[in-house]
C-alpha cells in the first residue's frame, strides 16, 4: 500500500479493564496479522469476542485480496493489467473506488485514486531513488480520476496505461467495514487498528473516552505528541516521516502530488483527523497533507464525515480544527 500512516498507540486498550455489568470480566480479546504491508490489530470487548476476533481479522484479509496493487490476481491488479478493457469486480471493490472517485470531486483532483504508475515508480522501498524527468512526466500523463468508469460491478480505465492505487483510502475503508461488522455482532466495545487507521467501536467499559496516542513527527518511535480523547470515531495519522528517504541531501517522502508527481511541498508534516467514518479520515488526513494548513480548515468543513483535526506544522507548531480532544505533552 502507498500510504504507511503514522504510528498510534491505543493507550485505552494497553489494560484489561473491569466490567460493571454485574461484575463480569471485560478483559479485551485482541489478535494482530501482519496484513495491508502493516500490522494490524482488533481488540474486542465483551461476550464471543474470540470468535468475532477471528472472523474481524479473515475480513481485513479478503478486503486486501481484492484491493492490493501488487498481489496478483487481485480486483486492483486485474484492473490495471486490463489495458482498458472492463473488468467485472467484487461489489466491495466497485463501492471503494467509486467513493474514491467522489474524493477526487471533493478535493478538485488532489486527491486522485490512478496514481498508481507514479506511486509505483516511487516504491519507497529499500532501494529508491529520485525517478527519472522523463519516467515520471510518463507516469504524471497517466494520472486523472474523471477517466474511470463504473457501471454495473465494472471497471474501466479510460487510459490503458493508468492504475490505480488504494492505498490512501483503503485501510480507512476497511477499519470502517470491519467496525460495521462488529456493530451488527453486539459488539459494544472495540479498537481497530490498520497500521494506524484505527477505528473505534463503541464506547470504553468504564465509561472514560478511548484516549489515542498520536506520535510526535520526526520523534523517537514510541515518543508521543499528544493524546486524542473520542468516543466512537475514526482517528487517522497521515505524515510525511514514515515513508521517506533522502537523497543529495534534500528528503523525499511518500505523499505524492497528483499533478506533478513529486512529494508535496506544504507546510503540514503531520495531520490527525477525526471522522465518523474510516475512509474519510483515511483521505482527508492525505488532502490536508497535499493541500496545506491554510486551504485545510475551509475543506475540511466541508466533508460531513468531518469532526476535527489537529496539524502539526514545519515549524513545529501545533494547529487545531473543528472539535478536537487533544492533549499535547510538553
Amino acid at each position: 500500500m502507498r500510504k504507511i500512516l503514522l504510528f498510534i498507540l491505543a493507550i485505552a486498550i494497553a489494560a484489561p479493564l473491569a466490567g460493571c455489568g454485574g461484575g463480569r470480566s471485560m478483559a479485551p480479546v485482541s489478535g494482530t496479522r501482519l496484513m495491508l504491508d502493516t500490522f494490524c490489530t482488533i481488540t474486542i470487548y465483551g461476550e464471543n469476542a474470540q470468535a468475532l476476533l477471528s472472523e474481524a481479522l479473515d475480513i481485513c484479509e479478503e478486503y486486501e485480496a481484492l484491493f492490493s496493487i501488487t498481489k496478483e490476481g487481485s480486483d486492483v491488479w486485474r484492473i490495471n493489467h486490463a489495458e482498458g478493457v472492463p473488468v467485472a469486480v467484487a461489489p466491495q471493490t466497485a463501492d471503494i473506488i467509486d467513493a474514491g472517485l467522489g474524493y477526487g470531486d471533493f478535493s478538485d483532483g488532489m486527491f486522485d485514486i490512478t496514481i498508481g504508475r507514479v506511486s509505483r515508480l516511487w516504491g519507497f522501498g529499500a532501494d529508491t531513488s529520485v525517478p527519472q524527468g522523463d519516467e515520471l512526466s510518463a507516469a504524471v500523463s497517466t494520472v486523472g480520476y474523471r477517466q474511470v468508469m463504473v457501471a454495473e460491478g465494472m471497471i474501466q480505465l479510460g487510459n490503458p496505461g493508468a492504475w490505480i492505487d488504494l492505498g490512501a483510502i483503503a485501510k480507512g475503508y476497511i477499519a470502517g467495514q470491519i467496525a460495521e461488522f462488529l456493530r451488527e455482532r453486539g459488539v459494544r466495545g472495540a479498537v481497530i487498528d490498520l497500521g494506524g487507521d484505527v477505528a473505534i467501536v463503541g464506547e470504553r467499559p468504564d465509561g472514560n473516552p478511548w484516549r489515542l496516542g498520536v506520535r510526535k513527527p520526526f520523534g523517537e518511535p514510541n515518543e508521543l505528541l499528544g493524546v486524542v480523547e473520542t468516543g466512537e470515531a475514526s482517528v487517522v495519522t497521515s505524515g510525511v516521516y514514515e515513508r521517506q528517504f533522502e537523497e543529495n541531501g534534500v528528503l523525499y517522502h511518500h505523499i505524492l502530488d497528483p499533478n506533478t508527481g513529486m512529494p508535496a511541498q506544504t507546510d503540514v508534516v503531520s495531520a490527525t483527523v477525526v471522522t465518523t467514518t474510516g475512509a474519510a479520515g483515511d483521505v482527508l488526513s492525505t488532502i490536508t497533507l497535499l493541500i496545506g494548513s491554510e486551504a485545510a480548515p475551509s475543506l475540511l468543513s466541508k466533508s460531513p464525515d468531518f469532526i476535527g483535526a489537529v496539524l502539526v506544522l514545519n515549524s513545529g507548531e501545533t494547529m487545531q480544527i473543528g472539535k478536537i480532544n487533544f492533549e499535547a505533552f510538553d
